[in-house]
């Protein structure tokens, strides 16, 4: 969803506000009795206004948590990809083209390959492992290498042990999504919110057509930031692929 939609919805959701007030101030007219009954009506509504506040924090601490994790994984996986491409500069001069080629190969997979998969929350399948395997066949040397083309042959292994760990992690980072017990109370509680908003109170008409027009605005706006949040590898907000990229071009 690009920058042109998301304000279409926003508006969409402010006017359907601003509508449902009008209409609810014509269909029900305020009663001369009201005012006692509006001083409980808004200490609900305040009550309400807080515990969706709770539940929108929660919200996006938890989408931001999980996006801040797959970059993360995904800079680590790609760093240790690079030093490992490095390394082999330091073996045996018939492993070291073999060695950068997997590297090649791994590095291009991930991002033509798996990044569409995990944008779309799809398994990656074992092709990732096989490369990652393959890595690790490049990077061996025989008995006849010299005492620093196997040191540099261990500090390969190690490298490529770094590489297997955030690759599990950016698995996991892509398949994580929002509990559907958080986002039933995002839902329900932006609903309970905007019907105490324009069910009780304000008797210029005006100003609370203003009002409930910025809050639902503003509600559409924090659930649609969370739906893409909730994404770490979307096309919007999600993590890219140019720690990848920018290693191997």
């Amino acid at each position: 969803m690009d920058l042109i939609e998301t304000l279409v919805v926003v508006g969409g959701v402010a006017l359907l506000g601003a509508l449902s007030v009008v209409l609810k101030t014509r269909l029900f007219p305020a009663a001369e009795d009201d005012d006692e009954r509006e001083d409980v009506a808004e200490y609900i509504a305040m009550m309400v206004s807080v515990l969706y506040a709770i539940v929108l924090g929660l919200c996006l601490v938890s989408v931001w948590d999980n996006r801040s994790a797959a970059s993360d994984h995904v800079q680590a996986e790609a760093s240790a990809l690079h030093q490992t491409y490095l390394l082999a500069d330091a073996l045996p001069e018939d492993r070291r083209e073999p060695l950068r080629e997997a590297a090649r190969t791994y590095a291009d997979h991930v991002v033509a390959d798996e990044w569409p998969l995990m944008e779309a929350r799809q398994p990656l399948g074992p092709s990732g492992w096989e490369l990652l395997e393959r890595l690790r066949q490049a990077g061996e040397v025989g008995d006849t290498a010299t005492v620093s083309q196997q040191i540099a042959a261990q500090e390969v292994l190690a490298q490529l042990g770094y590489v297997d760990d955030a690759r599990r992690s950016r698995e996991a980072s892509a398949q994580e999504s929002l509990s559907p017990v958080l986002w039933a109370g995002l839902i329900i509680g932006g609903l309970l919110t905007l019907a105490f908003m324009f069910l009780f109170g304000i008797k210029r008409s005006t100003t609370h057509v203003v009002m409930v027009m910025g809050l639902a605005g503003f509600i559409a706006f924090t659930v649609l930031l969370i739906h893409q949040l909730d994404a770490p590898f979307g096309a919007v907000l999600g993590t890219n692929a140019d720690a990848f990229t920018r290693y191997f071009t």
